[in-house]
């Protein structure tokens, strides 16, 4: 794949968990995340693999947030393999920042998170 090909990749990857955090879809929102992920969601903690990290989003949804949006997005090609996000975002109930995504390729040429770190910085 060229580093356009992995960048469409990793762009859809976003595109799918955003789409699935905003159809209150937890399962869709883990599915995005490989296996062994560890997500730092701050200030709430670690969680480590998708069983995990879907029980984590489905309380986020449980507690009525909902329409995440991304702003100031950054892409930085990490290896040969993935790209690194960071940027801002916004849900109906609170803000925060993306300070480190991984987004890798799989063997089906689609991208999942191999590393999450973002933080919830106030309440809207």
């Amino acid at each position: 794949m060229t580093q356009e090909q992995i960048l469409l990749a990793c762009k859809s990857g976003i595109a799918a968990w955003q789409k699935a955090f905003n159809n209150q879809d937890a399962a869709g929102c883990a599915a995005q995340y490989e296996e062994g992920t560890i997500m730092h969601a701050r200030p709430f903690g670690t969680f480590t693999g998708r069983e995990e990290i879907q029980t984590f989003w489905q309380g986020i949804i449980d507690q009525g947030f909902s329409d995440v949006d991304y702003t100031d997005v950054e892409w930085v090609a990490m290896n040969d393999d993935s790209y690194v996000l960071t940027a801002k975002w916004t849900m109906n109930k609170a803000f925060g920042a993306v300070h480190h995504e991984q987004w890798r390729i799989q063997a089906d040429g689609s991208a999942q998170l191999a590393a999450d770190d973002f933080e919830v910085q106030g309440e809207r």
